[in-house]
């Protein structure tokens, strides 16, 4: 389950209560910035960190005020994978 944990500036993803990644970010009102991505070690390599990032852009995506700055390497990545979210990207 992806949650958006707005105290601790964060989105987690959970499988029945255990903890399996974090995407953590930075809103300063006009732009997300999304600073790391993290999955668990003993969970890497099942796409949970592809999981995080789509569902918190999908989320950003439809509250339509706010633009993304990819911060983290991985999140970076994920934008070149999915070209259809580049008008989301911050220009700054």
């Amino acid at each position: 389950m992806l949650t958006k944990e707005s105290d601790a500036a964060r989105y987690t993803l959970t499988r029945d209560g255990e903890l399996l990644s974090v995407l953590d970010y930075r809103d300063d009102g006009r732009t997300v910035a999304l600073t790391r991505a993290f999955t668990i070690p003993t969970h890497r390599g099942h796409g949970h960190a592809a999981r995080v990032v789509q569902g918190a852009v999908e989320e950003i995506a439809a509250q339509g005020d706010r633009r993304v700055r990819p911060v983290c390497w991985y999140v970076a990545d994920w934008f070149d994978a999915h070209p259809e979210h580049a008008g989301l990207l911050s220009q700054n």
